[in-house]
């Protein structure tokens, strides 16, 4: 069978070319894909500046929900300082060090700030050199309060070394001047201070961190530090590992401050995710890249699959039916066919994975591009996804194989082999019924954004799109039949002779034509729907935003790791500002039931304080803002209503460190798509961010140029401060677009560029194989100008066809999806975008007609009737 299989593919190369080039980009898909889901569960950061430590203890940097993937919690947890002492007396352990770290920026000698990687976190205590591995020190620990020392890189950053005087802001104070005592070339050493000091300004000593603001790093961090890292004796790494975790057993697992987050113990790498919390959070997200990628791939390389091997397998019929006559049994027809699809297969499947592991690193490095994951996380190479690409296409082949071989071995051999030279005159009535039943179940689909005005309600709108796309391609050849028929009764007499021919081929070829409109019609409706769901979201969250936004300025501190105490007042009484208010931005993760299941979703979150409603409309339906004190949040709408969370309910939490809370909800809102759906209030996150500190200032003024003056003197005079308008775009053109949405258009790009690929090389093999009918006209008497103008012809009825039955089954969606989202029946999006589609696939249609038939006519008659292909 084998053997057999090989001779016949050797014969039929332009047609198994197509499924070659399929397997091929679907192999790269699909392996690209893998890469990045096993990056997420199992590459590690870097260590960082804890590489020093053999064993770091630390409040757990992950919830775990049951049954379901690590969610990754951004914010700094901390656990009791009592352990330093504890785990000090372990067996094996030199030495142990309480970290503490809290936001700290030098200043050059201009008064500028010097950037560092984590301005959140980049103040330390001196005894955290222990954690590093190898420091070299230049100078002297620091001892006194207004000493520091600084990391080589800070230091040659703001041209001083040790002795010299340097400008620091720490912990959200105003600039100090500090004596640098030392210089310490290790990456990642951040700014240090002499412990006690250290302790005092992040507030662990029970002192105000912020010159008793009381809305700095103080708030329920008293006797706590960030970790504890334990240097070990050479070999006695695993054994002070276990004795660390009895001795947390042991406390209880004691988490800090009522933090409620379980305490770990790591070693190796580990130990990357405890350095770099906020970090960490990107493998999570390259889990929910892969996932959302993954189904959309899967349908789009299952329907190309089937597609390049319906047309190679349709070329074959009249061998197939042959083999029939002569005493083949279905199933070895059908065999026959699997195994000549896996031998392609095999070929083609080598490189296309090698293609997907160098596509998975393209990915990555616009992701650090666009500042979506860091750079320092690596991605992991191994052979599984390889070998999960080779166990999907495997099926995905032999399923498609038999499955367009089944109707020629079913067959009577006598009627295959009549059959076999034309198609069945009568669609099959099972298959359109079914196709008509998907684009039913697409456009009813399609009505989800009408009811959730979320991020989710619009996926629904590209999956309606996709899944009507299928729709079509079952009930392609009733529908190409009925064009033809349509077209023959309307001919004129004395029409010419490609005219004719052309309409005759359509009405005669239905199911050959409907499978290449289909595909095309996929690619209009897989770019429309994907696209314009992307940019009506953006458009309908900077719609939320804008409206929503009453300031007309925003104040941050970026480089300060957050504005600094004192500055909210300040603003308060420049003249021309009517309000201003903190707003800060966290991660949450929302413990719901959905239909007596539970159910976990990470979500981010607003922290607000009480003056909010002066700076933002939220759209408050129910209940009020202004109660946003002690344990509240304020909740959007949607995810109210779905989750039984209106005003007055408990809802469970759980905060960015790990805290578990049970708050309740004290506001209901509408515009949650530009807002989020969850906002806490100031006091309910105190003490669970890592900074401690506000992240801006919404200002609003009285919209003179005199306010807008004192404003900007104020942020001059205040180093690291950056005066912003809050209307920063109008969230309609792809140069607004987030990072996410890039990734996204991204994705739809490559998946496109295959789409085109298979389909053309599909058309091409159509056109191919008509070798012989092109060869029996010339015979007949028709020039090869005639039949270079009846594929013309046939070319512009596919083209024209496709995006026809593309726009219809996408105008549904996007109509459903303007209304519920822009509150209008048409989308947001580029005016070019359909035209440039339109052109592209008819283009598409008219050129891998066009050669092919050229070629064709470069062949003899008699030759090409003689001749196998």
């Amino acid at each position: 069978m084998l053997h057999l299989a090989v001779r016949m593919a050797g014969h039929r190369i332009t047609a198994l070319l197509a499924v070659a080039c399929a397997v091929l980009g679907g192999a790269a898909l699909i392996t690209g894909t893998g890469v990045l889901a096993e990056s997420g569960l199992r590459s590690q950061l870097p260590a960082g500046r804890l590489a020093g430590a053999d064993v770091v203890v630390s409040s757990d940097q992950s919830f775990r929900p049951a049954g379901d993937l690590p969610i990754a919690l951004p914010e700094r947890g901390t656990v009791p300082a009592a352990l330093v002492d504890r785990l000090a007396a372990l067996p094996g352990v030199t030495a142990a060090v309480g970290d503490v770290g809290f936001p700290a920026a030098v200043l050059d000698t201009d008064g500028r700030v010097v950037p560092v990687e984590e301005p959140r976190a980049a103040g330390h205590g001196w005894s955290s050199t222990k954690l590093l591995t190898d420091p070299k020190v230049s100078g002297a620990a620091p001892a006194g309060a207004a000493e520091v020392a600084l990391d080589s890189a800070t230091a040659e950053a703001a041209g001083v070394r040790a002795g010299d005087r340097v400008e620091v802001v720490a912990a959200g104070r105003s600039a100090a001047t500090y004596r640098v005592t030392a210089v310490v070339d290790a990456p990642g050493a951040g700014i240090l201070f002499a412990d006690r000091t250290a302790a005092r300004l992040s507030g662990r000593d029970g002192g105000e961190g912020n010159d008793g603001s009381g809305s700095g790093t103080a708030g329920g961090r008293t006797g706590t530090v960030d970790l504890v890292g334990l240097r070990t004796e050479p070999g006695a790494e695993e054994s002070v590992a276990a004795a660390a975790r009895e001795t947390i057993e042991d406390a209880g697992k004691a988490a800090s401050g009522g933090a409620g987050a379980d305490v770990i113990v790591s070693t190796g790498s580990g130990r990357g995710d405890i350095a770099s919390p906020g970090a960490g959070a990107a493998r999570s997200l390259l889990i929910l890249l892969a996932g959302s990628l993954s189904g959309i791939i899967m349908m789009v390389i299952g329907f190309v699959m089937a597609s390049a091997l319906a047309v190679s397998i349709g070329g074959q019929r009249r061998d197939l039916a042959l083999m029939r006559a002569v005493g083949a049994t279905p199933r070895q027809i059908r065999r026959l066919a699997a195994a000549q699809a896996s031998i392609i297969a095999a070929v083609a499947v080598v490189p296309g994975v090698g293609l997907g592991y160098l596509l998975a690193g393209q990915f990555r490095r616009m992701l650090v591009d666009r500042e979506v994951i860091p750079a320092g996380l690596p991605l992991t190479y191994s052979p599984l996804p390889a070998l999960a690409t080779v166990l999907l296409l495997g099926l995905a082949v032999q399923v498609s194989a038999r499955s367009a071989a089944w109707r020629t071995s079913r067959l009577p051999a006598t009627e295959a082999v009549a059959e076999s030279r034309s198609e069945p005159r009568t669609p099959s009535k099972i298959r359109i019924r079914a196709g008509l039943l998907l684009i039913v179940a697409a456009m009813t689909l399609s009505a989800v954004p009408l009811l959730s005005r979320t991020v989710l309600g619009a996926a629904a709108t590209s999956m309606a799109g996709i899944i009507g796309a299928i729709g079509l391609a079952l009930a392609g050849p009733a529908l190409v039949r009925g064009i033809g028929d349509t077209a023959a009764r309307r001919l004129r007499p004395g029409v010419s002779a490609p005219t004719w021919l052309a309409v005759a081929n359509i009405r005669g070829y239905a199911l050959r034509l409907s499978g290449v409109v289909s595909a095309l019609a996929m690619a209009v409706v897989f770019v429309l729907t994907y696209t314009l769901a992307q940019t009506t979201v953006m458009s309908a969250t900077a719609q939320d935003t804008r409206t929503g936004t009453l300031a007309q300025r925003s104040l941050s501190a970026p480089g300060l790791g957050g504005v600094p105490a004192g500055v909210l007042a300040d603003v308060t009484r420049t003249d021309g500002v009517r309000a201003a208010a903190p707003v800060s931005d966290t991660t949450v993760v929302w413990e719901y039931e959905m239909f007596g299941e539970p159910e976990v979703e990470a979500a981010s979150a607003m922290i607000l304080t009480p003056a909010a409603p002066d700076v933002l409309d939220l759209g408050v339906r129910d209940g009020s803002l202004a109660r946003l004190t002690g344990d509240t949040v304020a909740v959007d709408s949607e995810v109210a209503r779905s989750r039984d969370a209106g005003v007055g309910k408990r809802i469970d939490l759980v905060l960015g460190d790990g805290s578990r809370v049970s708050p309740e909800v004290v506001a209901v809102y509408d515009r949650g798509l530009g807002f989020g759906p969850v906002a806490v209030s100031h006091d309910l996150a105190e003490g669970h961010t890592t900074a401690g500190l506000d992240q801006r200032v919404l200002v609003r003024t009285d919209g003179t140029d005199a306010a807008l003056r004192e404003l900007t003197e104020l942020a001059a005079s205040r180093p690291g401060l950056v005066l912003e308008p809050t209307d920063t775009g109008s969230g309609d053109s792809l140069s607004d677009a987030p990072a996410t949405v890039w990734i996204n258009l991204a994705t739809i790009v490559v998946l496109l560029g295959y789409l085109l690929l298979s389909i053309a090389n599909k058309l091409v093999a159509t056109t191919a194989q008509r070798r012989n009918e092109i060869a029996t006209l010339r015979l007949n008497g028709t020039t090869p100008r005639q039949i270079l103008a009846m594929m013309r012809r046939e070319a512009a009825v596919i083209g024209v066809a496709a995006v026809a039955t593309g726009v219809l089954l996408s105008v549904v969606p996007l109509v459903l999806l303007g209304i519920g989202f822009l509150d209008r029946p048409w989308p947001a999006g580029p005016v070019w975008l359909l035209p440039a589609v339109a052109l592209t696939v008819i283009c598409t249609a008219f050129v891998t007609v066009e050669l092919p038939t050229r070629q064709a006519l470069r062949t003899a008659p008699a030759h090409a009737l003689s001749a196998r292909e």
